[in-house]
């Protein structure tokens, strides 16, 4: 391929990422308070089916990572995803729980449950053990408990070290998928 043809396609596909995000960040949905999630039953279930749908992967083994996290930041790592906390997102120290189950569905379930952040933190999950089609950008998920989809929090993927990471302004379980 000439070098003429190959910075055509770069270009391209760099303009397609771009695109794609700038698409995305537009469709957010109003978050839920867990309560009025339960009580909904299976209208959860709808809604993530609308909204989109977790990528199938190989499972992992299951991992823990915990520790304390004050005013000056920290990081977490639990098996192939990164949790990262800048410097005064939060006021007092807090110990935070990760747990990634193994499972058919790469997903990362944080305590304290509803732990909220004055800056936005950053999750960075891994889809390298994941099936997914080159045409479909991933995205991080705002699950429930039945890994239900309640919302998508804004994303970036990074296809070629294959990982996704998103801002994250509180805790809960969190999941790879991607947008209808």
């Amino acid at each position: 391929m000439g070098t003429s043809l190959m910075r055509r396609v770069r270009r391209m596909a760099g303009m397609v990422v771009i695109a794609a995000v700038v698409v995305s960040c537009g469709r957010e949905v109003p978050l839920a308070p867990r309560s009025q999630v339960s009580d909904v039953g299976g209208s959860a279930k709808l809604l993530g089916g609308l909204l989109g749908s977790l990528v199938s992967c190989q499972p992992l083994p299951e991992a823990q990572a915990s520790g304390w996290i004050g005013r000056d930041g920290g990081t977490l790592r639990v098996g192939p995803h990164t949790f990262t906390v800048p410097a005064g997102a939060l006021d007092r120290p807090v110990f935070i729980r990760a747990d990634a189950p193994s499972g058919h569905v790469n997903l990362v379930q944080f305590e304290p449950q509803g732990l909220r952040f004055e800056r936005p933190a950053s999750l960075t999950m891994s889809f390298a053990n994941c099936s997914l089609l080159v045409r479909l950008l991933p995205q991080i998920a705002y699950v429930d408990d039945s890994q239900n989809i309640l919302n998508f929090i804004p994303s970036l993927a990074n296809l070629l070290s294959r990982t996704v990471t998103g801002q994250v302004q509180h805790f809960s379980g969190y999941a790879v998928a991607y947008r209808r």
